[in-house]
C-alpha cells in the first residue's frame, strides 16, 4: 500500500478506564459508560433515573476502592497494557505503518485517535477491536463508535474494520500459549468465565432467540445469527480452545461474570459456580478469561482477588487465574498476521 501512494495505520480499539481513582473520576466514567444505550439499553428516561437515582450514589465510591487494588505505578491496568501492545505490535510492523489506540470510554479516546490519524495524512486504516466475541455492549458499541469519529473527521479515508476472532486459529494458539505452563501443573477444572451480558441482548440482536437459560449452545443454525450469538461464540472458543490444547472437554466448564442489575443474564453465574464447585469434588481450579485480551479490573479484582476468595472459602483448595493475552507474542504474532493480511489485499 505504501508504495502506492498509500499511508496505513492501525488501529487497536478497547473499553478504557477512569483518569484515577479517585471517586470523581470513577463516576464520570460509570457515567459515560451506563449512558451508552448499547450497554444500558433500557429508554433515555429510565436509564437517567437509574443512573442518577441509584447506581452513581454508591457506585462509584465501591469502584474507586476495588480500582485502588488493581491499579499501577503506570495507572490503569488496562491503559498500561494496551499501550504495551501498541507498542509492541508497531515494532512487529513495517517500518512506516503507526499503531494508535482509541478508548471507547475515557482516555485516550476514540475521536482523539481518528484525529491524530488524519494529522498523520493517514489514508488506509485497519481497526482492530480487543473484543474476540461479538456482543452490542463491547464489540458493537465500540466500532459504532469508531465509524462515526471516522464518517464526522475524515469521510475519504479507506477504513476496514476486523471482526470478531473468537474462533481464529493464531487467536486460540495465543491463548494455548498463554495458558500451557498452568495447564502443565495438577488440576481438577479449568473454568472459562466470560464477561456476561443481559438475555435480552442476544434477544435484541437475533430475533426469536430461544428461550435458552441452561449452560449450554442453544444457537440457532443460522450463520448471521450466530455472527452476533456471543453465547454460542463463547462456547466455540472454549470448544477450540479444549481441541488444541489437547484437554478432555469434562475438565472445562464455563460461567458468566460482572452481572448488573436485576435483569436476566447469561448462566451460571461466576460467583455461583465458584462457590459451588469444591462441593461438587473440583479442589483445584484453574480461571481463564477469554473475553477479555488485557488484564483489567473484572479480571485481577473480580476473579483473581475476589473469586479466588470466594472459591477457597467454599471449600477449594488451589486457585489460580490463568492471565489475559496482554503483549504476549502469540497474541502480537497473531494481530501483525492479520494486519499483514489486510495489506496483502
Amino acid at each position: 500500500m505504501e508504495d502506492s501512494g498509500r499511508k496505513c495505520a492501525v488501529l487497536l480499539l478497547n473499553l478504557g478506564s477512569p483518569k484515577s481513582c479517585a471517586v470523581a473520576d470513577v463516576r464520570d466514567f460509570l457515567h459515560a459508560f451506563l449512558s451508552d444505550p448499547h450497554v444500558l439499553d433500557i429508554p433515555a428516561p429510565l436509564r437517567w433515573l437509574l443512573l442518577h437515582g441509584v447506581i452513581l450514589r454508591k457506585r462509584p465510591a465501591f469502584s474507586a476502592e476495588a480500582y485502588k487494588r488493581v491499579w499501577t505505578a503506570k495507572g490503569s491496568p488496562l491503559l498500561a497494557i494496551t499501550e504495551e501492545l501498541r507498542t509492541a505490535l508497531e515494532t512487529a510492523l513495517p517500518a512506516g505503518v503507526r499503531v494508535r489506540t482509541g478508548m471507547r470510554y475515557g482516555e485516550p479516546s476514540t475521536h482523539g485517535a481518528v484525529a491524530s490519524l488524519v494529522r498523520d495524512g493517514v489514508t488506509d486504516v485497519l481497526v482492530l477491536p480487543q473484543y474476540p466475541h461479538y456482543a452490542m455492549s463491547s464489540y458493537g458499541t465500540a466500532v459504532a463508535c469508531a465509524r462515526a469519529h471516522f464518517r464526522k473527521l475524515a469521510p475519504e479515508m479507506r477504513v476496514r474494520v476486523a471482526g470478531p476472532f473468537y474462533d481464529a486459529p493464531g487467536y486460540i494458539e495465543a491463548l494455548v500459549e498463554v495458558a500451557r505452563p498452568f495447564l502443565a501443573q495438577k488440576f481438577d477444572k479449568l473454568l472459562f468465565s466470560y464477561h456476561g451480558i443481559p438475555l435480552r441482548h442476544l434477544r435484541r440482536e437475533i430475533p426469536g432467540y430461544p428461550d435458552c437459560s441452561e449452560p449450554q449452545d442453544c444457537s440457532p443454525p443460522d450463520p448471521a445469527a450466530r455472527a452476533r450469538d456471543y453465547r454460542h461464540q463463547c462456547f466455540a472458543t472454549l470448544e477450540a480452545f479444549a481441541k488444541a490444547a489437547g484437554l478432555p472437554r469434562e475438565k472445562c466448564d464455563i460461567s458468566f461474570q460482572s452481572r448488573l442489575g436485576n435483569a436476566v443474564w447469561l448462566r451460571p453465574q461466576t460467583d455461583e459456580v465458584l462457590r459451588t464447585l469444591p462441593s461438587r469434588g473440583t479442589k483445584r481450579l484453574l480461571v481463564i478469561c477469554p473475553a477479555f485480551t488485557a488484564d483489567c479490573l473484572e479480571t485481577l479484582d473480580e476473579i483473581r482477588t475476589e473469586g479466588r476468595r470466594t472459591f477457597m472459602e467454599s471449600g477449594g483448595e488451589f486457585f489460580e487465574q490463568i492471565p489475559c493475552l496482554n503483549s504476549h507474542p502469540a497474541y502480537v504474532r497473531f494481530l501483525a498476521e492479520q494486519v499483514r493480511e489486510w495489506q496483502r489485499e
